[in-house]
């Protein structure tokens, strides 16, 4: 079978699509790809020189881009809040690309609604945007949602520690990171569920995208590469375009069904072509209904 490249990326003319954490590495890549498509592009960052940083460096490789930033937060409810009032009052939203996270901070922190950081931002933040946005996505033909994870979902506890998800009692940043994760999945297959259940066209896929190189290995606080991920990192790892075709395929790739996921087809998932790949066994329905009730009251933010 031929790899998938961005050649295969179907017309994105007429198409809106929202990508968080868009100022760069995947999600940037992930921007690029959909505005060379013929998409109409909103990159999400979390201060403006970001986002006009991220948006002329777009327009360099592609003057007519049609692509433009508004400022998002995922760390704070209050952000996603007055975000998605923004995006759903200028109508229809075709694509959400949940890409936007933190990785294994090495000191337990919290967001201004008191969830450790890495829960509040990687799936609290994204559980209540995609439920925001949920009005503009239906006002689409064929809304998608497509949540990126990591291979990292399937590692640490490889369960949600429903006793203590926000690690008040014995943060371990790794831990905590695959948690995160793992709960990305439970979002996109509970989402997907609902979504057939009450008779809404949402289609609900995600992607992973191995070992790329991008600062969110850097992007905590004081946050430097251990022996091992440097050890990987110079052996194996890809780049930022690379790492973003599981997500770009997940995004576009006309006759998915319900819970499809994406990731690298090489060894251990970490580099390779974006090959359709299992949902882990760890991520299950009744985990995710008990985690989703509960964002539910965390957040307020309903179905």
């Amino acid at each position: 079978m031929a790899k998938w490249t961005v050649a295969d990326i179907p017309s994105q003319s007429g198409r809106i699509a929202l990508v968080t954490g868009a100022n760069s590495g995947i999600g940037w890549n992930t921007a690029l790809e959909l505005a060379r498509a013929g998409g109409e592009v909103v990159m999400t960052a979390r201060t403006e020189a970001k986002g006009q940083d991220a948006v002329a460096r777009i327009r360099k490789e592609l003057p007519a881009a049609k692509v433009r930033f508004e400022i998002l937060d995922l760390a704070s409810l209050r952000s996603v809040r007055e975000f998605a009032t923004r995006i759903s009052s200028a109508g229809k939203l075709d694509l959400l690309v949940n890409n936007a996270g933190v990785m294994r901070i090495p000191v337990r922190q919290t967001t201004e609604d008191g969830f450790e950081t890495q829960f509040g931002t990687n799936f609290i933040g994204p559980f209540a945007l995609t439920l925001l946005l949920m009005p503009a996505l239906l006002k689409s033909a064929a809304p998608r949602v497509t949540t990126v994870s990591s291979g990292a979902a399937k590692l640490g506890l490889k369960r949600i520690r429903f006793e203590d998800m926000q690690w008040v009692n014995g943060y371990m940043p790794w831990n905590a990171y695959c948690q995160s994760k793992l709960a990305d999945l439970m979002l996109t297959t509970e989402l997907a569920r609902r979504s057939v259940e009450a008779g809404k066209p949402v289609l609900s896929t995600a992607a992973h995208p191995g070992y790329a190189r991008t600062n969110l290995q850097t992007s905590g606080p004081g946050r430097a590469l251990n022996g091992v991920e440097n050890f990987v990192q110079n052996r194996i790892s890809q780049d930022s375009a690379h790492g973003a075709l599981p997500t770009l395929r997940a995004a576009t790739e006309t006759g998915l069904a319900q819970m499809s996921y994406f990731g690298p087809s090489g060894m251990f998932e970490l580099t390779g072509d974006p090959v359709a790949i299992p949902m882990p066994k760890t991520v299950r329905s009744e985990d995710a209904r008990r985690l989703w009730d509960m964002a539910t009251e965390m957040t307020g933010v309903r179905w």
